[in-house]
């Protein structure tokens, strides 16, 4: 490799990242469903030729794609080298979703498109985009009491849907037969492609001004650093072995939890995973396939390690041992709609709970671990037309031994925000009757964690079918170091006059709703982080002052005692002496 001048590798960096932050720019602005031009589930990146290995990515993607990417882009390569999916010609773009070719679930649809210079593959450019809806057993996809994944949806080997820049319309055709409010598809489909082209012409632009070999020599120098800046946050870690440990509600079909067992082994600058002990492959739906697995790993320790630049060279240090005999690998044909929005945050949580024993001061209390998937799907008489909403929703992050936890955050895997609540509103027929900090729900500590979210939705006319895979209905997110979990997931629906609420909590599916029918939904708070009898008594009266906690609860969490607005001084000194 020819040595490469420091100014020149970081404009060569910086520049690969930009080619990712505008796909992703390109495909939320042109894209037609609110999930991904609102909410922003999707993500963009730059892979190598060779492996499919991962160069760049944006960083307004989702994190969790970081390494399913990586996979589906590896397998796509494989398959053509073994003469299995069509070799690639210039202005081709496969598209696939199958989750056990390192996918996600379903509705999860990833294109990728060879980007050639002087006729050889320079490297593939690759997205995801999140469908709201990919057909299946029922509407937007997540099938709580799904069996088999053919009950979840359409599921495609990498096919080529564009062919020498045009789109193949017996292979549209295929897809839009097999799905929901079909015609709306047309536009999230030309958006994902756009996103894709628009990189081409960005990276072909740097490619023309330092010249292929140079940007080559960089991208190596790129991953090098990586593999060798991680290895040194590694390196810190006091060698050993750390136990961490996180829980599934249920798979939706049995109703007991699902255990995530990790053992994390920290021997010099390498760490071992060992997934060893999990729960077995369940019936419903919340299998994890092994790509969703890896990249759960890593995107944990992403969040410890932020300043560890995102490419294949950051994976190298972390050894992840196959999962063999448990739901976290899982093969065809075991249903996975909840693999990437809840077991993947699930992974994260054991990791949170391993790592924190090892760096108390770098890692928090658990986040809220929850992407909150609703789908709610009908026909809408005053529109003469049938809708399909998917509704995601933030919650609490964990405290941290610096500060609280970020109330409303988004989910652990992503930047993915729930829609504006006016453009929910134009779409489908719905009416938010609320929607506000759930107070309460933060884990109290000596840094508390934030509150999760309240909502309620009306239908407003015509009659629809709810559907639920959520988590943290039965164990909130763990607290750390002696801090308490945070409020558990709830969700109630109210039909003619009547509470219900799901056997399994956070996962059912096919719930009749006709107009005035309403669903409530709190996401979880974030875990608290330390002793709560060690947080400030300030504290506590600011965060009751903004309504976070009552005055009772002040006392009972917190010991500190609050009377008229003030802190009772020598009744709070009595109740943390009586606590303690």
């Amino acid at each position: 490799m020819t040595p490469i001048d420091a100014v020149t590798l970081s404009v060569i960096e910086a520049g690969l990242q930009q080619v990712c932050d505008e796909m992703d720019l390109a495909f939320s602005r042109s894209a037609f469903s609110p999930i991904i031009a609102e909410a922003n589930d999707r993500s963009d990146g730059i892979y190598s030729a060779e492996d499919g290995s991962l160069i760049a990515q944006g960083v307004g993607g989702l994190p969790v794609f970081v390494g399913v990417m990586q996979y589906s882009t590896r397998t796509i390569i494989e398959m053509i080298a073994r003469g299995r999916v069509l070799a690639p010609q210039e202005g081709d773009i496969y598209i696939v979703n199958d989750p056990y070719l390192g996918g996600t679930h379903l509705m999860d649809v990833r294109f990728a498109m060879p980007v050639f210079r002087d006729d050889k593959i320079f490297c593939w450019l690759s997205n995801t985009g999140h469908w709201p809806d990919i057909g299946g057993a029922v509407p937007g996809g997540f099938s709580a009491s799904a069996t088999a994944v053919e009950q979840e949806g359409l599921r495609l080997p990498p096919v080529k849907l564009f062919k020498k820049g045009a789109l193949d319309p017996e292979i549209y055709a295929i897809i839009t037969s097999n799905i929901r409010i079909a015609e709306q598809r047309i536009g999230d489909i030309k958006a994902q492609a756009a996103a894709l082209h628009v990189g081409q012409e960005r990276l072909f632009a740097i490619l023309d001004r330092y010249g292929d070999e140079t940007v080559i020599d960089a991208i190596a120098e790129l991953r090098r650093r990586a593999a060798t800046r991680m290895r040194a946050r590694i390196a810190a870690i006091p060698d050993g072995t750390y136990h961490g440990i996180a829980y599934v509600d249920s798979d939706g079909v049995v109703n007991e939890p699902l255990e995530i067992r990790l053992a994390i082994d920290k021997a010099g600058d390498t760490l071992t995973f060992d997934f060893a002990g999990s729960s077995p492959p369940c019936a419903g739906p919340m299998n994890s396939v092994l790509a969703t697995t890896h990249s759960s790993v890593y995107l944990a320790m992403r969040h410890i390690f932020p300043d560890v630049p995102i490419s294949a060279g950051a994976f190298e240090p972390l050894v992840i041992r196959k999962p063999e005999g448990t739901f976290l690998d899982a093969a065809y044909p075991r249903p996975v709609s909840g693999c990437a929005a809840e077991v993947s945050q699930r992974i994260a949580e054991a990791v949170f709970s391993a790592m924190v024993k090892a760096l108390p001061d770098q890692v928090t209390a658990a986040p809220a671990g929850s992407s909150g998937n609703f789908g709610l799907g009908g026909f809408d008489p005053e529109r003469n037309r049938a809708f399909v909403l998917y509704q995601l929703s933030g919650g609490g992050y964990g405290g941290n031994a610096d500060h609280d936890g970020l109330s409303n955050g988004c989910s652990t895997i992503g930047i993915s925000k729930s829609p504006p609540v006016e453009i929910m509103e134009q779409g489908y027929p719905i009416l938010y009757n609320h929607y506000r900090l759930r107070e309460g729900s933060g884990g109290a500590g000596k840094q508390r964690g934030g509150m999760g979210l309240d909502y309620e939705i009306e239908l407003l006319r015509g009659d629809a079918r709810a559907s639920f895979v959520m988590d943290h209905g039965r164990f909130g997110p763990q607290g750390a170091l002696g801090g308490k979990d945070g409020g558990v997931n709830t969700v109630t629906v109210f039909r003619d006059g009547e509470e219900h609420v799901p056997p399994h909590l956070s996962k059912e599916q096919d719930i009749p709703l006709k107009a005035g029918d309403r669903v409530r939904v709190g996401t979880p708070g974030g875990g608290g982080y330390g002793n709560p009898n060690e947080r400030s008594p300030e504290k506590v009266l600011n965060d009751v002052r903004l309504g976070y906690y009552s005055e009772a609860q002040a006392e009972e969490l917190f010991g500190v005692v609050i009377r008229d607005g003030t802190i009772d001084t020598a009744a709070t000194a009595s109740c943390r002496s009586r606590i303690n």
